[in-house]
């Protein structure tokens, strides 16, 4: 017996329609009070979504407080992640808990390790961020930091991209990687820059050394702040007609680069 029921066709316009987000609800909070409480415990909240015309001044203040990204919205789009009563603030939690750049280069050097961190200035594509997060912690880096905003979120998207490496892998969320890079530099950690705008190669470095690998946004690569930072700006070789990598693609290439080297050192 054929099914009798109507299923509305939209006309082909020659674009592929837009798939709309789902949102796993185990990352959501939302409602005013709610919020208040996840922004008060141990949780590391990812963002804030708060409706343009909301007066919740004490969310704002104590989202600032922790350094959390606060976005002024309207309320359709509120009203698209959640159709509950939301009260026009939403909260998306991080799946891991974020740890302290200085701690894990602290307890790293305390263990006699050779530290090799990973930067990633504003990688804002979940899928490469679970991927690069997967590759880092397969080639023994010890942390990923990123910036408090302008990044891709730890969520269980993420988790599901980086195979379960996001478990393992700690998080560091920074201010200002700015800061973070200077804090590495008087650690006695040489920060190189992985940039497709230079003469200079990854094989010109030498990362036996105590190492900060920066990988830059998807859209306008490394901030110029950090790269006057830098100790080293290379270029991963290309031979072919395409003239850059996939963010992630690029940051196995580099990082093994790395485990190679220190591999031959090791002997």
């Amino acid at each position: 017996m054929e099914n009798s029921k109507k299923v509305e066709k939209r006309p082909w316009t020659g674009k592929q329609l837009p798939k709309q987000r789902k949102f796993d609800k185990s990352e959501l909070v939302f409602g005013m009070q709610p919020v208040l409480e996840a922004l008060r415990s141990d949780k590391d909240v990812d963002k804030i979504l708060l409706l343009r015309e909301s007066t919740h001044t004490e969310v704002e203040l104590l989202a600032r407080e922790k350094g959390v990204q606060i976005q002024r919205v309207p309320i359709e789009k509120i009203s698209r992640i959640t159709t509950k009563n939301h009260q026009g603030v939403i909260a998306f939690i991080s799946a891991v808990n974020y740890a302290q750049m200085a701690n894990i280069l602290s307890e790293t050097f305390e263990k006699g390790e050779n530290p090799l961190l990973l930067v990633l200035d504003r990688i804002t594509d979940v899928r490469n961020f679970g991927a690069i997060a997967r590759t880092a912690e397969c080639s023994g880096v010890q942390a990923i930091v990123v910036p408090s905003h302008g990044s891709a979120p730890v969520n269980p998207d993420a988790m599901k991209t980086s195979s379960g490496a996001l478990n393992y892998m700690p998080v560091c969320r920074e201010a200002y990687l700015g800061t973070a890079i200077d804090y590495l530099l008087q650690s006695g950690v040489q920060v190189v820059v992985c940039s497709e705008k230079t003469e200079a190669k990854i094989y010109d470095v030498d990362f036996t050394l105590p190492t900060a690998i920066v990988m830059g946004s998807e859209e306008d690569g490394i901030s110029d702040s950090i790269i006057r930072r830098a100790n080293h700006v290379v270029a991963i070789p290309m031979q072919g007609q395409v003239g850059s990598l996939n963010v992630s693609v690029a940051t196995g290439v580099i990082l093994y680069e790395a485990v190679r080297q220190r591999a031959l050192a090791e002997g």
